[in-house]
């Protein structure tokens, strides 16, 4: 779009000078923004020029109609129009200014509502006043015209006031994206947390679009730059990229960047993960193991590790690997990778005996994995995600990730994982995908989209509206305020923020709250795709930065950033040193929030053997919970430590430690039903949670008296506590809910025993389903979620309890 003489003129003559700085900023408004407006208030005292200014967000897109709505200037005359005085200048990149009428010259129309007084324009626009003496304010409403939201492709402005000639945002060509800020105007146009501050640590030409990144233990970043994906397949003939990133002089900034691995094989990579000299990434569906053997940064051999994953070029496939505390590697797939397969392409029978597969036997849809280092005893954790990004694992053993929704129904989910769960994206019984029916709020519409109200379906930990969810980690480092350690830290490409959700216990889940980290105030091209702790304990950024979020509409190969975030009085970036040399060390090293610095020292100490004892007992023995728990993990481990590894987390005071405790036993393979009777009076319902999953496997004689004991305590409002109970129960609920009759024999009494009915999948459920809702002490509204439980029986049974519904 050809800009006007006049804008020309303005921009060209500010570009030499300091960019001024506006008197006020609007956010990005957009057709989803509430009533498409927004109140503006400038203070103007002692200026002599008003400038109104109306950019395009930065999505570079058309169709962005802006009015000024009763603009009004206030001072010692009183108020005064400016819709009643004469601009000294006006341009706009299409159409006109118009006073009263839009910049089609048709009356203004907002939200619905006819405008008498405003100006109506088009971004980019600039109108300048000169201002009476006296002047001390400004005020209006920005607005988005209904002549461009009516056409349904854009209409993204942000408004801006100056009181000086304003400098355009400097600009850089794009691949159909029209152009984004500038590292330098990017950076001052986030918006960072109170007692924080964000630096640009890379920017293009040092490297372009980061899916994915990973800070190793001397402080340097791993980048995995994507350009051949999606559209844009073969627009770089030697490959995609793996990138080292190194910030030698200390002050923050890279000064260094090395290319670790370039290959034409190397497609759309979105997972980099750095353990020693071993590179994993996550790229064409498939998990490559890329070794440097000797140390010059250059990736000599290459291998496959996991193969015959779908969805080569597509975000909701293959995602990065990270290493857990307790030694083991995990990693997810969304619902276009559908099966997973051994470096030769043979299919892969997990540690349950089941073929990894979407063929609902019983995967479906996303899933989560867990296996050793070297890929073998792999199990599939978790499943029915849409597009689970990534997975991360905090120092307890719990998982944690987030899931997007269909795109536009504000139903972006952050999950807490437990084990062996169904997340409800499909329907568990048919396959079906979901249906509005008749919700209409945005709670109905997440009910209904993650078949919440199923039983079977795991609930979700929080739901945070429309996005684009990416990157997550657990932040267990110091650096940062309090109130971000030990939680989690989220990017979100579509909302353009990083987030925590700081977690309370809650009974058997949790409950969580949002605190922002890092948003955009206005520019809409800020792409977080992932957030990596440094060895200090700063948090770095990857942004993809995209007119779009990457995936279906990358409209740029030219920009990257890397921002780091950092205390406001922090300075420089000074990594420690580490000594994996001695036990000591190496458990002192196991305390940085850093992954690859404690793969290092995991490895220091399984290697030491016995002599790294007693410098892990001295850990379990501290205060610090978190680092208790990671020396716990190493300590069980170690070759015959195991059981008093174990006996020590269970007998700890702190439940999560004992949820450890259990997770540990599962993986030496202890007396589960020993351990589970020790805890089934345990006061902690996350506990009882993690043991009633312990017993999924074991034989029905030992399950079933464990099980209905555990079943006994459901309180009839815990929806995690139930879902654990059928997690346990799930291959052997014929002996379970016998079991749970000789304790409980009238269930359909209480609205705790109807939710066992409810969430039952015995040969009897449906009989016993049936009395439930036959009974006169059931309410209305239990009725119709007992009546959904059919579905989930054996047709014959079903059909026989129905029948009784009738006589």
């Amino acid at each position: 779009m050809k800009k006007s003489p006049i804008l020309l003129s303005i921009l060209a003559a500010t570009q030499a000078q300091a960019a001024p700085k506006p008197v006020y900023s609007s956010h990005r408004l957009t057709s989803e923004t509430v009533g498409h407006s927004v109140d503006i208030s400038a203070d103007l005292s002692g200026a002599k020029k008003l400038f109104l200014v109306v950019t395009d967000g930065g999505d570079g897109f058309a169709c962005d109609w802006a009015n000024w709505v009763n603009p009004v200037i206030t001072g010692d005359f009183g108020t005064r129009k400016l819709t009643e005085m004469k601009p000294v200048s006006m341009s706009s990149d299409w159409g006109n200014v118009h006073m009263n009428k839009n910049a089609g010259g048709s009356p203004m129309i907002v939200n619905g509502q006819p405008v008498a007084e405003g100006i109506g324009t088009h971004a980019h626009s600039v109108i300048e006043f000169d201002l009476p003496p006296g002047t001390k304010g400004f005020s209006a409403k920005g607005a988005l015209d209904k002549g461009g939201v009516a056409q349904g492709n854009g209409a993204t402005v942000q408004f801006l006031v100056f009181t000086e000639k304003p400098a355009a945002p400097k600009r850089t060509g794009g691949h159909g994206g029209g152009g984004g800020l500038a590292p330098e105007d990017a950076l001052e146009a986030l918006n960072v947390a109170e007692g924080l501050k964000a630096e640009t640590f890379a920017a293009e030409p040092m490297l372009l679009s980061p899916s994915s990144i990973d800070i190793d233990h001397l402080g340097r970043v791993w980048v995995a730059e994507i350009v051949n994906y999606r559209g844009h397949d073969g627009k770089r003939p030697s490959g995609d990229r793996i990138l080292v990133l190194e910030d030698s002089d200390k002050d923050g900034k890279a000064d260094k960047s090395s290319v670790f691995f370039e290959s034409p094989e190397l497609k759309s990579p979105h997972g980099v993960t750095v353990l020693g000299n071993r590179v994993i990434v996550a790229a064409a569906g498939k998990i490559w193991n890329l070794t440097d053997d000797n140390g010059d940064l250059k990736a000599d051999k290459a291998e496959v590790m996991f193969s015959g994953i779908d969805g080569a070029q597509h975000d909701h496939s293959i995602h990065a690997v990270h290493f857990g505390p307790d030694g083991k590697l995990y990693f997810n797939f969304g619902n276009e990778g559908h099966q997973l397969k051994d470096k030769d392409g043979k299919p892969i029978t997990d540690a349950a005996g089941n073929v990894v597969s979407n063929a609902r036997k019983p995967y479906q849809e996303g899933m989560i994995f867990r296996c050793n280092p070297d890929g073998s005893d792999l199990e599939t954790v978790a499943w029915n995600f849409r597009n689970n990004w990534e997975a991360t694992v905090d120092s307890f053993g719990a998982i944690w990730q987030s899931d997007n929704d269909d795109d536009g129904n504000k139903g972006v989910r952050i999950n807490f994982v437990m084990e062996f769960g169904n997340y409800g994206y499909r329907d568990e019984a048919t396959g079906a995908g979901w249906s509005k029916g008749n919700a209409k709020t945005d709670e109905e519409v997440q009910a209904a989209h993650w078949h919440l109200k199923d039983p079977g379906v795991v609930p979700n930990l929080l739901h945070t509206g429309a996005g684009s969810p990416t990157g997550i980690l657990i932040y267990e480092g110091s650096l940062l305020p309090a109130k971000f350690h030990g939680q989690m830290i989220h990017s979100d490409a579509g909302p353009n923020i990083v987030r925590a959700y700081p977690v309370t216990h809650s009974g058997a889940g949790y409950k969580a709250t949002i605190e922002n980290i890092v948003g955009q105030k206005r520019d809409p091209w800020f792409r977080p795709s992932d957030v990596c702790v440094a060895p200090d304990g700063s948090l770095f950024i990857a942004d993809w930065y995209d007119p779009g979020v990457g995936g279906h509409a990358m409209g740029d190969l030219d920009h990257g950033r890397i921002y780091r975030v950092t205390p406001t009085d922090h300075k420089g970036y000074s990594v420690p040193a580490f000594d994996f040399s001695s036990p000591e060390g190496a458990a002192s090293a196991l305390g940085n929030p850093n992954e690859e610095v404690r793969f290092l020292a995991w490895q220091a100490i399984q290697k030491a053997g016995d002599s790294s004892v007693p410098a892990l007992l001295k850990l379990t023995a501290g205060s610090d919970t978190r680092l208790k728990a990671r020396a716990l993990w190493a300590l069980g481990k170690l070759p015959n430590r195991g059981a008093d590894a174990v006996k020590a987390a269970l007998s700890d005071k702190d439940e999560d430690i004992r949820c450890l405790g259990i997770r540990l036993a599962r993986q030496l393979k202890h007396d589960l039903p020993a351990i589970a009777t020790a805890l089934v009076k345990d006061s902690s319902a996350a506990v009882r949670r993690e043991a009633l999953i312990s017993l999924r496997f074991e034989k029905p004689e030992k399950l079933a008296p464990l099980w209905a004991q555990f079943a006994t305590q459901h309180d009839g409002t815990d929806r995690w506590y139930l879902e654990a109970l059928g997690i346990s129960a799930a291959l052997q609920w014929d002996a379970c809910l016998d079991a749970y009759l000789a304790l409980v024999p009238n269930p359909e009494t209480t609205k705790q025993g109807r939710d066992i009915l409810w969430r039952s999948r015995a040969a009897k459920s449906a009989e016993w389903i049936a009395k439930a809702v036959k009974n006169d002490s059931t309410p209305e509204a239990e009725k119709d979620l007992l009546m959904r439980a059919f579905d989930f029986q054996p047709t014959a049974a079903k059909e026989k309890a129905l029948e009784s519904l009738l006589q």
